[in-house]
């Protein structure tokens, strides 16, 4: 798979061709976790409707949910206004963060809200 040239001209990628993407649940609006795409991972995803990401720990491509069977349906892809960072608006089955949980964004609150 290719990215479109159009698209791919759009991206903002880091030192190592990587882009930071950021998955929202569609139901909720939480933000279940950040990943890394590169120009194939992103491509895989537009094809697939699976969220495909790269590991930069293994270097390899890993599709969430393919191995935990936790699993991310993929309904919409944005861009950012900068174009470095990718917004998946996703369905998630079981946890999204490695850890076990929903979010890898519950654990620590540095500020809470105000009242």
């Amino acid at each position: 798979m290719s990215l479109d040239p159009a698209i791919a001209a759009r991206l903002k990628r880091n030192d190592a061709g990587l882009v930071s993407a950021v998955a929202q649940e569609r139901a909720t609006g939480d933000v279940l976790m950040v990943a890394w795409m590169d120009d194939e991972a992103l491509a895989r995803t537009l094809e697939t409707r699976k969220a495909t990401y790269y590991s930069r720990s293994r270097r390899q491509y890993w599709v969430k949910g393919e191995t935990s069977g936790h699993t991310q349906y993929v309904h919409e892809v944005r861009l950012d206004c900068d174009g470095d960072t990718i917004l998946l608006v996703v369905d998630q089955e079981g946890a999204a963060c490695h850890t076990g949980t929903h979010t890898c964004f519950d654990s620590d609150l540095l500020l809470p809200a105000r009242s």
